[in-house]
């Protein structure tokens, strides 16, 4: 390994506009090729030998790093890393970094006013009044549900987890948890299954990442558990969830409400649960705060200095941490 230069290849995928702070400091450090989509036939010949980092703002697949034989390290924009195939670059000796903490509190500040909005009805009572339906039709309904005496489920309770429950707990709400295994020093209550999480609370929030291990793991069982008064909010992933029975649990009453900020097709939005008038729905905004965004922006960078310069990325994932 060499130090960087100016003059390192460096491939920057970009899902739509780029981080222009990003960009600049990337340009400052190493020669940068942009591509618009993780698509290797956008990946030119003459660099394609070349390439030693990668600044990834969307996906990364293995056929991606087959065809980047000099590759070192993919550098990821945000926290979750089912969108880069972490295991198989452990395989080919890539180092794989991804952005947590800078994100944590953002995310779960957006976690707890996404709950806020599904239980309390507020967006829709902020267009009654925009509307002008207050002025012409009276007060805006009475909310059906209240955040008050609620029991709250975190299905994974890790840094976002914590901070969420955090939140929760001052609100002066139960909370408990489910993952894989018992979180050490931690004293909510756990429970090994997510059934018996969600028969066990009203209000669940799934904070889990993506992947094989994770799909569709909230289902038509884990949501009829939750309950006629329950609530389920997603700020994870979204094919965590199995979409078409969450739909048909909030249109039969199997739940009472849903929060979303994640989608398993994104940016598409399955129209039945655009048609449920008790779905809150968010663009996936958990993180999108520009200050939230920039630092997140800053972690890419510094993973590729510091991997170029010592060796040592900042916050490699679990899978290539060892390397």
């Amino acid at each position: 390994m060499t130090t960087a230069s100016a003059t390192l290849p460096l491939l920057v995928m970009v899902r739509t506009t780029p981080q222009d702070h990003a960009l600049r400091r990337l340009e400052k450090l190493f020669h940068v090729v942009c591509i618009d989509r993780p698509d290797p036939a956008l990946i030119d010949e003459t660099i394609r030998g070349t390439v030693r980092g990668v600044a990834s703002f969307a996906g990364f697949n293995a056929t991606l790093i087959d065809g980047l034989p000099k590759l070192e390290i993919i550098a990821l924009f945000g926290v979750g890393y089912d969108m880069v195939s972490a295991a198989y670059a452990g395989t080919r000796h890539v180092m794989v970094t991804n952005t947590p903490d800078v994100l944590t509190e953002e995310v779960a500040d957006t976690a707890v006013g996404l709950l806020i909005n599904t239980i309390r009805e507020l967006p829709r009572a902020e267009t009654w009044l925009r509307t002008g339906r207050w002025a012409r039709d009276g007060v805006y309904r009475l909310s059906p549900l209240t955040l008050r005496d609620r029991s709250i489920g975190i299905h994974g309770l890790g840094r976002i987890g914590l901070a969420i429950a955090r939140r929760l707990e001052a609100f002066g709400l139960p909370v408990a948890y489910h993952n894989r295994r018992p979180v050490p020093g931690v004293g909510y209550r756990y429970y090994p299954t997510l059934l018996e999480l969600a028969a066990a609370v009203d209000t669940l929030i799934s904070v889990v990442p993506g992947g094989p291990a994770t799909e569709k793991v909230v289902n038509a069982a884990v949501l009829a558990a939750l309950g006629t008064n329950g609530v389920f909010v997603n700020i994870g992933r979204g094919n965590t969830v199995d979409e078409p029975a969450l739909a048909e649990a909030l249109s039969n009453g199997t739940i009472a409400a849903a929060g979303l900020d994640v989608y398993a097709d994104e940016p598409n939005v399955p129209q039945a649960l655009l048609d449920a008038p008790n779905a809150t729905l968010l663009p996936h905004v958990g993180s999108a705060s520009a200050a939230t965004r920039r630092a997140m922006a800053d972690l890419v960078v510094d993973n590729l200095a510091a991997w170029f310069a010592t060796g040592r990325p900042l916050t490699p994932v679990p899978e290539t941490s060892a390397q």
